[in-house]
C-alpha cells in the first residue's frame, strides 16, 4: 500500500545514443562457441564495443556522468525475440523467447522470475570503472531494453527493425514485444532507467560483461568489452556551451554529440543541434526534460503523459528548447537517426468530409478498454488556492482491437467545432462505412492548443458502496497513441503514427482533423488541473474508488462495450489542507 501527499516521481525520457552506423567497419564479431552455436536454436548474440574510446561530460552545475558507452548486443542467425506478458494483474509478468528448429518459429519459456515489469532485462550488463591507478571507482548492474536505439551493422540486414522502439513502463501495461533485428545491434545502455554517477575529470577503463545468467540463458560468449572513458567537466558558463578543457587537455568537441538529450538533467543538449561536431557547433543550453510524474505535475503538453510515450516521441528536452527558440531547427527523423527520438507523423483526415448514408457495416472494430488509475496524488491544482484539496490521478483507455479506431473531424466555415465521424475498414484496408459519432472543440488553453475528441472518456470517484461522489470534468480529448499497453494483442501495430500531439490533434485554422488510437496503444491523461482533478475538500475521510470509463455516451462503436470500466480503490485521510490518501495494491501491480 502506498500513502502520498503531493509526491512527485520524476524518472527522464529515454534518451538518444550512440550512433551505430559504422559499426560493420570498425568492429568484428564474437560468435558463441562451436558448441553454443550447434545447441543453440536461438540468434547467435554478441557484446561489441562501437568504438575503445568515448569522451562523457560532467557538468559543474548539476554533476554526473551518463554511462552511455557505446556498447551493443548485435543478433545474427535469427533475431533475438522476446513476448512479455501477464494474463492479469494477479498473474506475474512471464517471458518467452521466440526460437526456431528446422526453419519453423517455436516458443520457448524461459525461467519464472526472469523479469518483474517490462521495462527490460534487469541485471543485463556488468559495468565497473578502474581509474588510472586501477582501483574500483564504479561497480554497477543496469537494466538491457531490447527495443533501446539500435541500427544495422552489416549493409545485407534488413532495411527496418519490425521491433518497436522501447520498453513500456506504465504500470499497468499487459504485454510488450523485445527485439533485436537479426543483422542489428541494440545500445545496451539502460538511459532512462540508469543514473548517472559521479566521476571527477580525468581517464579512466570501463569494462563491459554481460551477467553470467543472461549468457547462460542466450548462449553468448563470455567475452567483456573494455572502453577507454575521458570525464570533462564544462559549464555552461564558460559562455555559449563553449567546451571546456578536459583533464586530458584534449578539445571536448566530438566527444559530446548530443549527449544525453532527454535525461531530465538540469542541462540538456538537444541532438538536432548537432553538438560537438567541431568548432563552432558546441551545443546549446535546452531546457530540462520534463519531468515524469505522479500523474499531478505539470508536463509539456498538459493531460497527457507523464510516461513515456512508445513508441518515443520528440524527446522533451528538445521540445521544450523548441518553443523557447524560434530558430530552433526541427526535430525529426533523419537519414542515420536511431536515437529513439523521433516525432512520428499525423495521419492525414479524408480531404472531405463523407456522403451517402452513414453504416456500420459487420467488419472488426476496436475494442476500447480502461485501465485502473494511477500516480494518484493529493494537490492542490498546481494553482495554490486557498482551502482547497483536490486527488489528482493519471488514465488510460487503450484500444485492444482488432481494428484501429479512426475519429475525422470536418469543419464547416465559420464554425466554432468539426462534426466528428467514425470510419469502418474491413481486412484490406478498404473503408467500407462511416457513423457521426459527436463533435470535436478547439481548446485555447496553453499546454493544449489543439483539437479534442468529446465524449472519449469520463472519470468519476465512487463511494465505498459505488455510487457517484465527484465527477470530473474533463470528457474531451486529443487522442494520441502515448502508451504500448498490449503489444502482443491481434493486429497490434508496433510502430503507430499520432505519437505526439504536436502531429495527432490540428492546428485552430484546421479545415479537419484525423485522430487514431492504434490496436495495442492506450492514451494516458493526467487529471491535475482544477475542473479535471476530483475537488475532496467537502469530501469525507473514508474508502472511495476512481472509476475510469471509455466511451461513456456509447457513441463510438466497439467490439464490446462490457469492459469500458476500470475501478481503483483508494483510502482519503488527513484533515483539510492536508488530506492524504493511500492507495493499495491492484492485485499484484503495488503502483500508486
Amino acid at each position: 500500500m502506498t500513502t502520498t501527499r503531493t509526491t512527485r516521481l520524476r524518472r527522464p525520457l529515454l534518451a538518444g545514443t550512440t550512433a551505430v552506423a559504422a559499426m560493420a567497419v570498425t568492429v568484428g564479431f564474437m560468435a558463441a562457441s562451436p558448441e553454443q552455436a550447434k545447441a543453440a536454436t536461438g540468434p547467435k548474440l554478441s557484446l561489441i564495443a562501437a568504438t575503445g574510446s568515448v569522451t562523457l561530460t560532467s557538468w559543474k552545475e548539476d554533476p554526473g556522468v551518463f554511462l552511455d558507452l557505446g556498447t551493443y548486443l548485435t543478433a545474427e542467425g535469427t533475431p533475438l525475440e522476446l513476448k512479455v506478458t501477464r494474463k492479469s494483474y494477479k498473474d506475474p509478468v512471464t517471458l518467452t523467447q521466440t526460437v526456431y528448429e528446422g526453419g519453423k518459429a517455436k516458443a520457448k519459456t524461459l525461467p519464472a522470475g526472469t523479469v518483474k515489469d517490462f521495462s527490460g532485462l534487469p541485471g543485463f550488463a556488468e559495468i565497473t570503472v578502474t581509474d588510472a591507478t586501477g582501483k574500483v571507482v564504479v561497480n554497477r548492474t543496469e537494466a538491457f531494453c531490447p527495443n533501446n536505439a539500435s541500427g544495422r551493422v552489416r549493409p545485407d540486414a534488413p532495411a527496418t527493425s519490425k521491433y518497436p522502439e522501447s520498453c513500456p513502463t506504465n504500470p499497468f501495461t499487459l504485454g510488450s514485444v523485445w527485439g533485436v533485428e537479426k543483422g542489428w545491434a541494440s545500445n545496451t545502455y539502460a538511459g532512462s532507467y540508469t543514473q548517472p554517477v559521479k566521476l571527477a575529470a580525468g581517464t579512466y577503463t570501463a569494462k563491459i560483461r554481460i551477467a553470467k545468467k543472461y549468457r547462460d540463458l542466450f548462449g553468448i560468449a563470455d567475452r567483456p568489452a573494455t572502453v577507454k572513458v575521458t570525464v570533462q567537466e564544462r559549464s555552461w558558463e564558460d559562455g555559449a556551451g563553449a567546451p571546456a578543457r578536459s583533464a586530458a587537455g584534449e578539445h571536448a568537441g566530438h566527444g559530446a554529440a548530443g549527449e544525453h538529450a532527454g535525461h531530465g538533467t538540469a542541462h540538456q543538449q538537444a541532438p538536432t543541434a548537432h553538438a560537438g561536431h567541431g568548432p563552432g557547433h558546441a551545443p546549446t543550453i535546452a531546457q530540462a526534460g520534463a519531468p515524469e510524474t505522479s500523474g499531478a505535475g505539470p508536463s509539456y503538453n498538459v493531460g497527457h503523459g507523464p510516461l513515456k510515450a512508445a513508441p518515443p516521441a520528440l524527446p522533451w528536452a528538445v521540445k521544450r528548447q523548441q518553443a523557447a527558440r524560434a530558430d530552433a531547427p526541427a526535430a525529426r527523423d533523419t537519414g542515420g537517426r536511431t536515437d529513439g527520438s523521433r516525432q512520428a507523423p499525423a495521419l492525414a483526415p479524408q480531404a472531405k468530409r463523407p456522403t451517402g448514408t452513414p453504416t456500420v457495416p459487420n467488419v472488426p472494430k476496436p475494442d476500447l478498454r480502461s485501465l485502473p488509475a494511477y500516480g494518484i496524488t493529493i494537490s492542490d491544482g498546481e494553482r495554490d488556492i486557498p482551502g482547497k484539496d483536490y486527488l489528482a490521478f493519471s488514465a488510460n483507455v487503450w484500444n485492444a482491437g482488432p481494428a484501429q479506431l479512426v475519429v475525422d473531424g470536418f469543419r464547416s466555415p465559420g464554425k466554432a467545432k468539426m462534426d466528428a465521424y467514425q470510419y469502418f475498414y474491413d481486412a484490406r484496408g478498404k473503408q467500407v462505412g462511416y457513423t457521426p459519432t459527436g463533435t470535436m472543440e478547439w481548446d485555447p488553453r496553453p499546454g493544449h492548443v489543439h483539437w479534442h475528441f468529446t465524449d472519449f472518456a469520463s472519470y468519476r470517484l465512487l463511494k465505498a458502496d459505488k455510487k457517484e461522489a465527484v465527477r470530473s470534468g474533463k470528457e474531451a480529448f486529443c487522442l494520441a497513441n502515448t502508451d504500448a499497453v498490449d503489444y502482443t494483442v491481434k493486429n497490434a501495430n508496433w510502430h503507430p503514427y499520432n505519437t505526439d500531439l504536436a502531429t495527432a490533434c490540428g492546428q485552430e485554422n484546421s479545415i479537419s482533423v484525423r485522430e487514431v488510437l492504434d490496436v495495442g496503444s492506450g492514451d494516458t491523461y493526467t487529471q491535475d488541473l482544477p475542473g479535471q482533478s476530483f475537488d475532496i475538500t467537502d469530501v469525507p475521510n473514508g474508502t472511495y474508488y476512481i472509476q475510469v470509463l471509455a466511451n461513456p455516451a456509447k457513441r463510438l462503436k466497439e467490439t464490446n462495450l462490457d469492459n469500458n470500466s476500470a475501478l481503483r480503490k483508494i483510502v482519503l485521510g488527513g484533515t483539510p489542507g492536508h488530506r492524504t490518501v493511500k492507495v493499495p495494491a491492484h492485485d499484484l501491480v503495488n503502483a500508486n
